[in-house]
C-alpha cells in the first residue's frame, strides 16, 4: 500500500518594511511615528528613545547599539530624528555623516524644534522665528498640547498639508538640515504614509 501525501497550502507570511527610528524626544516622537505602524500596513516602526540623552552624539549611540544587534535588510530604512535646538553644527554634522555610510541611513531634523512639524499640520509655519513663537503658536491649535502629551489622533488629518508645507518650505532641497526656520522630517513622513 502507498503512502499517501499529504500536502498543506504553505501560509505566506507579510514581509514588514521596518523603519527604525532614534529621536531625541523621548516621548513626543514616538507617539507620533507610532500613529503610522498599525495592523493593516505593511512597516513596523521600531522607535528608540532614551530619557534625558537627548544630544546628537547620544541619539546616534543609540542607533549604532540598535544596528550591531539586528541587521537591517535591504528595503529596511533607519533614520535620526533630531532639532536644530541648541545642538553645534559639528554635533549635527556627525549624524549627517552617518547617513553616508550606507544607502538606507537617513537624518530628519527640524529647525527649531519638532513641535514646527506638528504645527505644520495646521498652518504654513510662516513668521515663526524662535523656539517659543513655535510654542505658543501650536498651542493656539493643540491648547492642551504638553511634551510628550500629543493626541495623535488630531494631527492625523493634517498629515498631508503637512507633508506639503514642508516640502514647499525645503526649496531647493537641503542636502544636510535646514539652516532656517523649517523641517525635513516629511521626507520620513512620505516613507510611511
Amino acid at each position: 500500500m502507498g503512502r499517501r501525501r499529504f500536502s498543506r497550502p504553505l501560509g505566506e507570511r507579510r514581509y514588514k518594511k521596518m523603519f527604525v527610528i532614534a529621536a531625541e524626544g523621548a516621548e513626543t516622537e514616538p507617539a507620533y511615528f507610532k500613529m503610522f505602524g498599525d495592523a493593516e500596513r505593511v512597516i513596523h516602526i521600531q522607535m528608540l528613545s532614551g530619557k534625558n540623552k537627548s544630544a546628537p552624539p547620544q541619539v546616534l549611540k543609540r542607533m549604532n547599539v540598535y544596528l550591531k544587534n539586528q541587521r537591517l535588510k535591504a528595503d529596511d530604512q533607519a533614520w535620526l530624528v533630531v532639532d536644530t535646538d541648541q545642538w553645534t553644527e559639528q554635533q549635527l554634522n556627525g549624524l549627517h555623516q552617518w547617513t553616508g555610510t550606507k544607502p538606507n541611513y537617513h537624518l530628519a531634523v527640524t529647525n527649531p524644534k519638532f513641535e514646527y512639524w506638528l504645527l505644520l499640520h495646521f498652518e504654513d509655519g510662516h513668521g515663526v522665528g524662535s523656539s517659543r513663537e513655535c510654542s505658543e503658536r501650536l498651542l493656539r491649535r493643540l491648547p492642551n498640547y504638553e511634551k510628550g502629551n500629543v493626541d495623535v489622533r488630531q494631527l492625523a488629518e493634517g498629515v498631508a498639508e503637512a507633508i506639503r508645507r514642508a516640502r514647499e518650505k525645503d526649496s531647493p532641497p537641503c542636502a544636510d538640515w535646514p539652516r532656517t526656520i523649517g523641517t525635513t522630517v516629511y521626507r520620513l513622513v512620505e516613507q510611511l504614509t
